[in-house]
């Protein structure tokens, strides 16, 4: 299992922000302290608070980047990736490959 996965479970994964931390560990290479602080940076917030529950709940919900239990109105599936990678500044494939896929219904029309 990649270090990355192994680390981000250990996180919580979309409970608090494992999974944005494994997207910048996989995405730019970044060993975990460094994916940890760009993460904390642009989400605002205290390193201590990637793994507060609690904060990292209402500010999932309040980003629309999606939370473990799912809200109904709330963003999630492909619209939350799409905020996350927009959020972290990175390219995520299927991502891309959505917006691609829109740019091409809009020319049709």
């Amino acid at each position: 299992m990649p270090l990355a996965h192994i680390m981000a479970a250990g996180m919580g994964g979309i409970r608090t922000s494992g999974d944005l931390v494994a997207w910048m560990q996989m995405r730019r290479k970044m060993r975990i302290a460094e994916a940890k602080r760009y993460v904390a940076k642009n989400l605002g917030i205290d390193l201590i608070d990637l793994t507060n529950e609690e904060v990292m709940y209402q500010l999932r919900q309040d980003l629309g980047i999606g939370v473990v239990t799912g809200v109904p109105g709330d963003p999630e599936g492909i619209v939350a990736k799409c905020r996350i990678a927009q959020l972290l500044g990175i390219s995520i494939n299927s991502v891309d490959r959505f917006v691609s896929s829109l740019s091409f219904l809009k020319g049709s029309q």
